[in-house]
């Protein structure tokens, strides 16, 4: 008996060459062509089919000269019709604060990257390529998030990179994406990861950027009469934006922070920087933070006896930060995504259909329901998607896709980039919130 197969190597980038191998059993093992001479010379029923043999060698030899041409013309850029086997993958990477500190944030938008890559692939891929998405952890660290956008790029060769969930590693990552020209899309909010936009041609974001947060909070300040406040606010890239934006629009808006407070994003108790706020005659108090040091300072608000409004910037949208908080989190007030208030927002609005059908995909796979963290994934995938669509794997093309995306109905709102505004959203974005008896209710 012979065994034999045929197959490809790749000699060169994008060059391949056809093979045949086999096996003589008993014979010492023998391969290809040389095989079938060995058998037909010591085996004479074989010797007498030589004639049909050859011919057999030769529709195999055909077969795989055939499957050759084919992969051939699959190497390189740009779309084609057909699914084809053996196209090149599109290579995507990903880096996601799945551990450490931001891990409330970063493991539904790994989930959620995991779901929607998934679907792609067993719907054929894009322009029949398949999607290779390749998912680093930073460990909510600036210095991983470096490493690991470079392995990406030298490594994995990616056309462009996903992340990071918070703003500190993805600043970090800001200048390698710039210096290697490979677009990236942040899931993470402060306004610098895309500002100013002439430094940041590859970056873009999909997450609300702080001054869209601040200026539905201080909306609600100006409706409700509150000029004095306090801010607290961790001693991050996140924290520091929010800062920042909220001390350049309170000023605007005529308010006095007459307490600012900052905290550690691994503290495990705020109660002094709290008595100080009791203290200060504040009429509300801001707190910039994400879980789980935001559920901790809201637990010691509580504690305190602060009987003040307690507003919030939208890094706690997502239910870990009310699990963390308990009780604490009743009556918390924020501008957030419209994914937590989906049910409760008129049928009218655009985004409905959208958040409704993530909402479902992505329960069903985790038997749980996604936050606004997954919903920045879910956007940054689907756009990148769309460019792919268009450019193929060019990172300049893909670049300039992004920078022309109008009118794209998200999770996180309707988007329209420009060369002026590489995140795209507006305040209409978000929406007034309360937590009430551990559960979102729509405000505005």
């Amino acid at each position: 008996m012979v065994f034999f197969s045929w197959g490809r190597i790749q000699l060169s980038d994008g060059v391949y060459g056809a093979f045949l191998s086999g096996l003589c059993p008993g014979a010492g093992g023998r391969s290809g062509a040389n095989c079938f001479k060995r058998i037909i010379k010591e085996d004479p029923y074989l010797k007498l089919k030589r004639n049909k043999l050859t011919i057999l060698l030769a529709l195999l030899a055909a077969l795989a000269l055939t499957a050759l041409l084919t992969a051939g013309c699959s190497a390189g850029g740009g779309s084609g019709s057909g699914a084809g086997d053996g196209r090149e993958p599109y290579r995507v990477g990903a880096v996601i604060d799945i551990s450490g500190p931001s891990s409330s944030l970063g493991v539904p938008e790994r989930n959620t990257l995991q779901m929607l890559a998934d679907r792609v692939n067993a719907a054929g891929g894009i322009n029949g390529h398949p999607l290779e998405l390749t998912i680093l952890d930073n460990k909510s660290d600036e210095t991983e998030a470096v490493l690991a956008v470079k392995k990406l790029i030298n490594q994995q060769k990616v056309a462009a990179v996903i992340g990071c969930s918070s703003s500190g590693p993805s600043m970090a990552m800001i200048d390698t994406v710039q210096k290697e020209q490979v677009p990236m899309v942040s899931l993470a909010a402060a306004s610098s990861i895309v500002e100013p936009v002439e430094e940041r041609k590859w970056v873009f974001k999909t997450a609300q950027s702080d001054i869209v947060t601040v200026n539905r909070l201080i909306g609600y300040l100006q409706e409700k009469g509150l000029t004095r406040v306090a801010f607290l606010y961790m001693n991050n890239a996140y924290g520091d934006g929010g800062r920042k934006a909220f001390s350049g629009a309170a000023e605007k808006a005529g308010m006095q922070i007459v307490a600012e407070e900052k905290f550690e994003a691994t503290d495990k108790d705020m109660s002094p920087q709290l008595t100080r706020v009791k203290a200060s005659g504040a009429q509300a108090t801001i707190i910039w933070a994400i879980p789980p040091s935001a559920s901790i300072v809201t637990k010691n608000y509580r504690d305190l006896g602060l009987t003040i409004p307690l507003l919030h910037s939208h890094g706690v949208g997502n239910q870990n930060f009310i699990e963390l908080a308990g009780g604490a989190a009743d009556g918390v007030i924020l501008p957030i995504g419209k994914l937590t208030v989906s049910t409760q927002i008129p049928d009218s609005d655009p985004q409905k259909k959208v958040l409704a059908a993530y909402i479902d995909e992505y329960s069903k796979k985790y038997n749980s329901p996604p936050n606004s963290f997954g919903g920045y994934a879910w956007d940054a995938f689907y756009m990148l998607v769309a460019a792919l669509e268009k450019a193929g794997p060019d990172r300049a093309g893909i670049r300039d896709e992004l920078e022309k995306t109008r009118g794209f109905t998200g999770v996180s709102g309707v988007f329209n980039m420009s060369p002026e505004d590489h995140n795209g959203l507006a305040e209409d974005s978000m929406v007034m919130v309360r937590i009430r008896d551990g559960q979102w209710q729509l405000l505005d």
